[in-house]
């Protein structure tokens, strides 16, 4: 349970990142670099297994 948390927070810090870069006049880099972030965190954590049940 515990991954499955790190993962969320992980995810929301890459949206909240993503929000501030696009704000922040000078900073959308920020948003590029978050939303990239997020993606690979998203895909590692579906390979990894973390949000599929165990039987």
């Amino acid at each position: 349970m515990t991954m499955v948390a790190f993962v969320l927070v992980l995810l929301a810090l890459w949206i909240i990142g993503g929000i501030a870069g696009l704000v922040l006049k000078g900073l959308l880099w920020l948003f590029w670099v978050s939303l990239v972030l997020f993606l690979a965190t998203l895909v590692f954590s579906f390979v990894k297994g973390i949000f599929t049940k165990k039987s």
